[in-house]
């Protein structure tokens, strides 16, 4: 992870001189995050996660200039992710992702562990935004002040998620 002070180096060498090599650098700074974050969102569909991580960083690069600072860049840059996934969500009409692969699915079998398979029932058990705070939390790590400034909702909103996420989860594991 960057120090704010590279963040906003980087962000100035992209926004000043245009250099595609310093948002390279926050790219592979926050590109396993973003992609991890996704993951967990899409319930462990890769196709999906790529597809949102890429469209993520052209919409960071493409508003770069947009970037005020007033945040860290990985909030701004999570806020995106969000807003990308939302989109998607929106636009498939979808208010969940409840699908687990098939049982026929090997390759899924072989990829997952029993753990992972409780984790993943237990995140299809909440709706999105629930699901969103859970993984920001828990795994992602953020503060519950990250989490508002990403999902743009009052700091007791996002405690109210999480508590009702934990009763939801609870029942699986």
């Amino acid at each position: 992870m960057l120090s704010r002070i590279e963040e906003i180096k980087l962000v100035s060498q992209c926004v000043l001189t245009g250099d595609k090599r310093a948002f390279g650098r926050l790219v592979e700074a926050y590109q396993q995050r973003v992609r991890r974050f996704f993951l967990n969102l899409t319930m462990g569909d890769e196709d999906l996660t790529d597809d949102l991580s890429q469209e993520t960083f052209i919409k960071a690069y493409l508003n770069i200039n947009n970037f005020k600072g007033l945040s860290s860049f990985s909030t701004w840059l999570f806020r995106i992710g969000y807003n990308e996934f939302y989109s998607y969500v929106r636009a498939r009409r979808e208010e969940r992702f409840d699908q687990l692969p098939d049982e026929g699915d090997e390759q899924s079998a072989v990829n997952q562990t029993d753990a992972q398979l409780t984790v993943q029932k237990a995140l299809n058990a909440l709706n999105r935004v629930e699901r969103a705070v859970v993984v920001m939390f828990y795994i992602e790590d953020m503060p519950i002040k990250k989490i508002s400034a990403v999902m743009q909702i009052p700091q007791g909103t996002v405690k109210s998620h999480l508590h009702r996420a934990k009763d939801k989860m609870a029942k699986y594991v």
